[in-house]
């Protein structure tokens, strides 16, 4: 199938998403755009949030680590569905109790005004990094695959889709997003399983026959043993536990849309629901994965990591397969891109500017600046994406862990002293504890062969971030509030 023929699939799809936009979209006004005026359907929110946290990095990159990493990605799955139960048990709580906009306003209830924006910065910086990370890794597919072949160039392939983002996310905001976001996790589980079931076919392999054939090659190791390896079992654990904890229920994206939901009990029902759902598709994606590199080595394919997916079904598959994988591609990265516009857009406007608390502003003036916010993030993604480009990186799901072991950190550190503790700290230093944690873990990180010989730190990182977030605040304790 050429180029131009799988583009205008990609335009058809857009449009689909465009009309779901408009239908959903029609009179809202700010309390839509920020939380879809409390009113959201659990089980869609539940469905949805399974493709904005898997991702187009999912889709390409977990399969593409089987042959270096196995199946180790599945202990931080198991850490996942752990986290998730902190989140739906102790965080939901507290923030249906306060009737939160934005969750970091928490931090300002209980620790201060420097404190709150700190959070909200850290956030803000975290998803920036973290959506254009994944949002490069499939424009770069999409160039490669498609654009590329147009005489398009990547800069302009990079607009263009952001574009077809602002276009539909641009007036409904979080009630449109649950809708498109159940759309496209459809898509993406469409794809997943379409493409599972050829290769098997292609393989003559039937499911039994699929495993023992990985598990000779050793690509089906899930428990790593070792405790010095970054893979050791109880480090896995322990990290994805973490990961969701700050990834979900400390991030401003995510929880927009469960507190978008009308009650707790529901919102609990979707975090759940949704952690237990999503352990089985990553268990789907490692599996997919498996049988691509015994396609490859069947096929001879030298393609490896981030390349092997789409080389295997763009040059290798019947041409419909083709465009089942373009669309899931790309309904794997609207969801992680469309909500981090948003949620950034919600958190700068909230948090920073509190337009949500000026009472000179009329509900044109606060859209008006709404929309503007809007467009600089569509711009920053823009910068932001050229820069990964020229970096080139070949495993972005590495990098995005690396990133939120860093920026998530003091997250962390800020929510666990806060609900854990009843102490004040001295409010205008918190800011400097939050920077100086991560400078510290990442001297450990660099030294850590020096410091600690063949044991290995991996992404506990994030862990031992937080936990001297803690231990700074400890340090800048008011003496009365002990």
């Amino acid at each position: 199938m050429t180029p131009f023929v799988l583009f205008l699939f990609v335009v058809l799809y857009f449009i689909i998403l465009l009309s779901v936009a408009w239908y959903t979209g029609r009179d809202s006004n700010n309390e839509s755009f920020f939380i879809g005026n409390r009113d959201s359907n659990w089980m869609l929110v539940a469905f949805g949030m399974i493709g904005t946290s898997l991702s187009g990095v999912t889709f390409v990159s977990v399969p593409g680590s089987v042959a270096k990493d196995s199946f180790s990605y599945f202990q931080i799955s198991v850490g996942y569905l752990l986290g998730y139960g902190v989140v739906a048990y102790i965080l939901l709580p507290l923030y249906y109790k306060m009737q939160l906009t934005s969750i970091y306003n928490f931090l300002n209830t209980r620790l201060g005004l420097y404190s709150y924006k700190t959070g909200a910065s850290f956030f803000i910086l975290s998803r920036t990094l973290g959506a254009t990370a994944r949002l490069y890794l499939v424009v770069k597919i999409l160039q490669d695959a498609i654009l590329q072949n147009l005489g398009i160039p990547f800069w302009a392939t990079t607009i263009i889709i952001l574009f077809m983002i602002i276009l539909y996310t641009f007036q409904g905001g979080v009630k449109t997003i649950v809708w498109t976001d159940t759309l496209q996790t459809v898509c993406m589980i469409t794809g997943l399983v379409v493409c599972v079931a050829f290769i098997m076919n292609s393989l003559q392999l039937n499911f039994g026959q699929s495993l023992n054939l990985l598990a000779q090659k050793g690509y089906s190791k899930i428990i790593f043993s070792n405790p010095y390896s970054k893979s050791f079992w109880l480090k896995q654990l322990v990290a994805g536990a973490f990961i969701s904890i700050t990834m979900t229920g400390m991030d401003q994206e995510m929880m927009q849309k469960n507190i978008s939901v009308k009650t707790l009990g529901d919102s609990q029902k979707n975090v759940m629901t949704m952690a237990v759902v999503m352990l089985f598709v990553i268990l789907l994606f490692l599996f997919l994965g498996g049988l691509l590199y015994l396609f490859a080595d069947q096929q001879h394919i030298t393609a490896i990591g981030d390349k092997l997916f789409p080389t295997i079904a763009l040059n290798y598959m019947p041409s419909f397969v083709g465009v089942i994988f373009i669309i899931a591609l790309i309904s794997a990265l609207f969801p992680s891109a469309d909500g981090a516009i948003t949620a950034l857009t919600s958190s700068f406007c909230i948090d920073i500017l509190s337009i949500n608390l000026r009472k000179d502003l009329s509900e044109h003036k606060s859209k008006w600046i709404r929309h503007a916010v809007h467009l600089s993030f569509a711009f920053i993604f823009l910068l932001f994406v050229m820069i990964y480009k020229w970096v080139e990186n070949p495993s972005m799901i590495g990098v995005i862990l690396k990133i939120a072991a860093y920026t998530y950190g003091p997250l962390l550190g800020l929510f666990s002293f806060s609900i854990l503790t009843k102490m004040q700290v001295k409010d205008k230093l918190v800011p400097w504890v939050c920077i100086i944690s991560p400078v510290l873990c990442y001297l450990l990180d660099v030294n850590q062969k020096v410091l600690f010989g063949s044991f290995e730190i991996g992404l506990e990182l994030l862990v031992l971030n937080g936990l001297l977030t803690f231990i700074g605040l400890l340090l800048i304790v008011k003496k009365n509030s002990v």
